[in-house]
Parts: C-alpha cells; structure tokens; sequence
C-alpha cells in the first residue's frame, strides 16, 4: 500500500519524507482545501525532496469549473512542473452541473503527459461517481482521489469499495479522515494506497490580533498546520508491517 502525504509546506514535506511516506502530494493552503503551490516552494521541494512529488493544480478554492484565464494559468502550472521534473499532476474540472468536463480534463491530461495524473476530491461532488469512474478510466487517469462523497473515508467506505471492484487501471485511493486508527481498515478492503496531511496545528502567536486577516471559517491567525512527524511515521509502520 502506498502512503500519499498531502504537504502544505516544505516543513510538511520533510516530515513527510522522513516518516517514510512513499509519495506527496504538494499544495499551498490546505485550510481551503489547497491551492497551485507557490514557485518558490516547488524549487524547494526539488532541492531537498527526493521521494516522489505530486503537484496539485487548483489555481483558487471554491468549485471546479475554471473560466479561460483560470484555465490557461493550470496548463501553464502544468507545463512548469513537468520543466521541473515532478512526479505527476493533481486536478481536474467539472462542468457547472457537476458532471466531468470531460474534454478540458482530457486537455489537463494531454499537457501532464508523461507526468501521472490523479483526479482530485472535484469527484466528489460529481452527481453520477460510477459513470465518472468510468469516464476517467477512458482518459486514462491513473488515480482517483476520493472520501467516497462523504466527509471521510471512513463514512464514505460504500462507494469507495464499489468503485474499487468497478476500477481497471485506475487507483481508486482513499483521502479524507485517515488516521492509524483506521488506515488498516482500508488496507484490508484491499486499497493500493491511502491519502492523508497527518496535520498538527502549532501556535505561532499567544493572542489573535483583534483585526483578523483570516475568513472565519479558515484557519485561525495565529496557527499553522504541520505534517506531524511522529503520527505519520506511525501510520507508515502500521502499513508496511501488516
């Protein structure tokens, strides 16, 4: 079973490397569901990662479907972390109906190759997830990231597991919830890999400031998220040994 850490920061990434983690999944602002990581943290990540690196591209929060220039800004992100040399590429779009776009996440996969590619949570907004499954085993995904429309994995184990017997090809891989209290759930179902942050908030401030410069549905002001060293190490010995 593969261990993918979602890495909100170099910081993140070390831990998650030093833990043991197979992969990462790399993205900036993780308390809005991550965003397009920034060049100067992508340049960072080649200097002192060498575990595999998947980039996401989402160029703002909010819902999947993209105008023009927002679309144009994601082929030109892919195009960056191919020169650069990454592992693969996650994202993908929807049309406002909630169904897959599938001609411009064709167009993202074309401009990935020969990058992997991994279709992110949109899939879990998607009115129809079988007939989804189906569409991106066409365009030849080779992941699919999902908490089986649920808010975790563990809630969504139904349909993750459906689309486990109804995937060819395509790593249907649990993100969302997972911990070392349940990742072993999930490798008895037999998932081939798992996806998790393992985040810990650090306070970087005794008191808020009384002008917040973050939406208070986000992170508070004056704490970070880290990749805990010490629970993804455990999560990694809990899979590699059973």
């Amino acid at each position: 079973m593969i261990v993918e850490v979602c890495a909100n920061s170099l910081e993140s990434a070390l831990n998650a490397q030093k833990a043991g983690a197979d992969r990462i999944e790399l993205c900036n602002e993780l308390a809005v569901g991550g965003v397009t990581p920034s060049f100067g943290l992508l340049q960072l990540i080649k200097e002192h990662i060498s575990i595999p690196v998947n980039v996401l591209i989402r160029p703002r929060s909010g819902e999947f479907s993209y105008s023009d220039p927002e679309f144009e800004i994601m082929k030109k992100d892919i195009a960056l972390c191919r020169d650069l040399g990454f592992n693969g590429i996650v994202s993908g779009v929807l049309s406002r109906d909630f169904t897959l776009d599938y001609k411009r996440t064709q167009e993202l996969i074309r401009e990935s190759g020969p990058l992997q590619f991994t279709f992110h949570r949109a899939f879990d907004w998607v009115i129809d997830p079988m007939a989804t499954l189906q569409q991106l085993q066409e365009l030849e995904v080779d992941t699919i990231l999902s908490s089986g429309q649920q808010k975790s994995s563990v809630q969504g184990m139904e349909l993750l597991t459906r689309l486990l017997k109804k995937s060819k090809g395509c790593v249907i891989m649990p993100g969302g919830g997972i911990r070392d209290t349940n990742v072993l759930e999930f490798k008895k179902q037999g998932f081939g890999a798992v996806h998790l942050s393992g985040i810990k908030f650090h306070k970087t401030l005794e008191h808020t400031p009384e002008i917040p410069m973050s939406s208070p549905g986000f992170l508070r002001d004056n704490e970070i998220g880290i990749s805990d060293l010490a629970t993804l190490k455990e999560v990694v010995r809990l899979v590699k040994e059973n």
